[in-house]
Parts: C-alpha cells; sequence; structure tokens
C-alpha cells in the first residue's frame, strides 16, 4: 500500500482560504468619503449607492447629523426607536455621544453604504438582530439597512456598535 503526502492538498486549501478573505476585507482604503449614488472610485464598477458623499469629523469631534435608528435586537418583529442627533448631541438613543463619535469616523460613514453586490462575503451568520437608520447625516441623506447574515454585514454592524448597539449577542 502506497500512501500519499497531503501536502499539495493542504497548500491548495490555505491559498484558497486566503483568497476567501481577501474577498471579505473591506472596500475602503481609509477614504474620508462615501461615493455618491452612480459613481464609484476609479478603477472600481459603478454600483448603485444610497449613501451620498459624507465628510468624517476631525478627531473628537461630531458632523451633525438628525437621525432615526430602529433595531429589532432578537429579530421577533419587536423593534426599538431611539432619535439621534449630532451637533449638539442628543436625542433617547442610549449613548449619544458615542453614537455620534462612531458616525463622524472614515469607518463609520463607509459602514452606512450598502456592501456592493459582487462582494464576496463570509458565510457567518452572526444572528436574527436587524436595524435600520434613516435621517441625515453632514446635510447628506441616510438610508441605511443592518442585519448580521454575513461576514460582510456582521463587519458593518461591529464598525456602528455604537450606533446599533449589540443586538442581542
Amino acid at each position: 500500500m502506497r500512501r500519499t503526502w497531503a501536502g499539495p492538498l493542504v497548500v491548495a486549501t490555505l491559498a484558497s482560504a486566503t483568497l476567501l478573505l481577501a474577498g471579505c476585507a473591506s472596500g475602503t482604503s481609509g477614504s474620508p468619503t462615501v461615493t455618491a449614488p452612480g459613481t464609484a472610485p476609479a478603477g472600481a464598477p459603478a454600483s448603485p449607492s444610497t449613501t451620498a458623499t459624507i465628510v468624517p469629523a476631525p478627531d473628537g469631534s461630531v458632523v451633525p447629523g438628525e437621525l432615526t435608528v430602529e433595531v429589532d435586537a432578537t429579530g421577533s418583529g419587536a423593534v426599538e426607536t431611539w432619535t439621534l442627533t449630532c451637533d449638539p448631541v442628543g436625542g433617547s438613543h442610549p449613548d449619544p455621544l458615542g453614537a455620534c463619535l462612531a458616525l463622524g469616523t472614515p469607518e463609520g460613514v463607509a459602514a452606512l453604504a450598502p456592501v456592493p453586490a459582487s462582494t464576496m462575503c463570509t458565510e457567518i451568520w452572526g444572528g436574527p438582530q436587524t436595524a435600520h437608520v434613516t435621517g441625515t447625516l453632514d446635510g447628506e441623506p441616510v438610508d441605511a439597512t443592518f442585519s448580521r447574515t454575513d461576514g460582510c454585514q456582521i463587519a458593518r454592524w461591529d464598525t456602528l456598535v455604537a450606533v446599533l448597539g449589540t443586538g442581542g449577542a
């Protein structure tokens, strides 16, 4: 009986896993804006977006905004609704300052944009939680939907956990 070495299979598996994880990496490069609907960064395919250009605030400050945050923390349909105002900070949100600071970062702004349909995401289910954020931020309309249905959506939620809450996680 001859034994075969599994080395090539291991190498192929690791290479595939690396490519898969690279596909799930954030598509942002630290860019301070979210592209306007119908536009795309140079070299990227155009994809529809519902988030216009929002410029992040300087470190430690907040951008002006008035948002409504609706969260179904259990997936049962029981939605909790908070209001959030930034500059001045306030509203019924449990942590308005933390939420406004998160929304003022480049990562927070980028997380408001939907994941492009062509993005490969890990098939990890993070739970039944959903959220919907509407209003204006820095004078631009916001209409963003969140879930925890795959790795990309979980990453968006985790980036804005100060806005959306832990979602029962």
